[in-house]
């Protein structure tokens, strides 16, 4: 039996969230950007056509859905298929079953779920089928597939990415929810307090399934009154939302995210924002020592000698929390990130490095000068080494023209501090060095 037959009846005990599901593009919300008139998802499905596909993107933003709307408009059977819980046997008998499908016209849709936790064996196991047409594949995941599915089956599928729904799409499919009496609510009165809708939405940060979940729990928990009907008070609608975990994977690409944006909000100087990323890091369960690591690297490479003190916070605060643990951890981090924030900054030192490895790179390993080799045997002496060194301390304020690069180098500079904090007085130093 197609899966398209059975899914035009709705169940009735199913879940709200499954029972509300778009059947077409008219009922769709969100993703103006790919089936808004005349873009690519809107084409390929008023045509009919099946292109393999990555869809990308944050939970409850319709990647299931499409994939369905997508293979009953091309009339193609929908297979459903779990990367969890199947293997290649499995993907095997697929690609039989789709290969009987094309002697009889009929074209296959292989929708993978979290198709991220493919592993090597398994996209090579069906990659040939997509290759050639027997199948079309239509994967669906929360990661980076850049970073997940593998390149040869990334090669063969266009990637369209999904955005968060905004909180007015979520609104009205609230609203669908509580008025369509057949696949709906509509049916159980109730009454629903201003503001509640509102609230469910946005908590809900851009997941329609999160906000339809949340409204039916809202129903269930609530009995009806003596004229049968339910009361949905902002009070309930709490209960049932209860706390919807953060957009936040420790292992995928919104990890690099927000470290991203913490560490450019430190680098910008705005404590405030630092302090939001920082939070939204904590309370998703980033490893806090993770987080102190991240602030060290920061102090010495935007910072710098603009503010020699910073490095010693970044290391106090890791060892303060390392010391302290969770859940007050997030105390001394707090205090560590708006002073690095507020820091004044230099990159100096982190771009002399570099141009300094440029010039290795370049250059190859150049000799040490012979005036600046240590010299512990006789031989060396004889050599040259260590002739015409001059000792700095046996010079008025340990100053002494000298040069101490390779001969090659002579006069390169490398450092050159900022003008901000206590690096102002490093360059008036290096200036009077350079006098000398």
């Amino acid at each position: 039996m197609e899966l398209f037959e059975s899914e035009k009846k709705s169940n009735p005990g199913a879940p709200l969230a499954g029972r509300m599901r778009p059947k077409t593009l008219e009922e769709f919300m969100g993703q103006a950007h790919l089936i808004g008139e005349g873009k690519f998802l809107n084409r390929v499905i008023k045509r009919g056509e099946l292109p393999s596909l990555i869809l990308w993107g944050p939970p409850g933003t319709g990647k299931t859905t499409l994939a369905r709307i997508i293979a009953e408009a091309s009339k193609a059977e929908f297979v459903e298929f779990s990367a969890v819980l199947s293997g290649v046997k499995e993907i095997r008998e697929v690609v039989k079953e789709a290969q009987d499908n094309l002697r009889r016209g009929k074209k296959t849709v292989l929708f993978v779920d979290e198709i991220h936790r493919f592993n090597k064996a398994q996209q090579d196991a069906f990659l040939h089928s997509v290759e050639d047409g027997t199948i079309t594949l239509i994967g669906a995941t929360t990661e980076n597939p850049s970073f997940e599915v593998n390149a040869p089956l990334l090669s063969r599928c266009k990637v369209l990415v999904l955005e968060a729904l905004l909180t007015d799409s979520i609104k009205e499919i609230l609203r669908r929810a509580t008025e369509d009496r057949e696949r709906g609510l509509g049916k159980t009165p109730a009454k629903i307090d201003e503001g509640v809708v509102d609230f469910i939405a946005e908590g809900s940060q851009g997941d329609a399934r999160s906000a339809l979940n949340a409204l039916e729990t809202a129903y269930m928990i609530t009995g009806p009154d003596t004229d049968g009907v339910r009361h949905i008070t902002m009070e309930v609608a709490t209960e049932a939302m209860q706390r919807k975990a953060l957009l936040y994977d420790k292992a995928g690409e919104e990890h690099y995210n927000v470290i991203s944006a913490f560490i450019k909000s430190m680098r910008g100087s705005d404590p405030d924002a630092a302090l939001y990323w920082l939070a939204r890091m904590v309370e998703a369960g980033e490893d806090p020592l993770f987080i102190a690591r991240r602030m060290v690297i920061f102090a010495s490479e935007d910072i710098g000698n603009a503010d020699p003190r910073a490095l010693n916070v970044a290391l106090a605060v890791k060892d303060a929390v390392h010391f302290v643990g969770m859940p007050e951890g997030w105390i001394p981090l707090a205090q560590g990130v708006t002073y690095l924030a507020m820091a004044p900054k230099s990159n100096a030192s982190y771009m002399a490095y570099l141009e300094v490895l440029a010039d290795i790179k370049k250059n190859g390993a150049l000799p040490v000068p012979l005036h600046i080799r240590n010299a512990p045997t006789s031989l060396m002496k004889d050599l040259g080494y260590g002739k015409g060194y001059k000792y700095p301390h046996s010079y008025r304020g340990a100053l002494v023209e000298q040069d101490y690069l390779p001969d090659k180098l002579k006069g390169r500079s490398f450092y050159k501090p900022s003008d901000r904090g206590y690096e102002k007085e490093i360059s008036e130093r290096l200036k009077d060095r350079k006098k000398k």
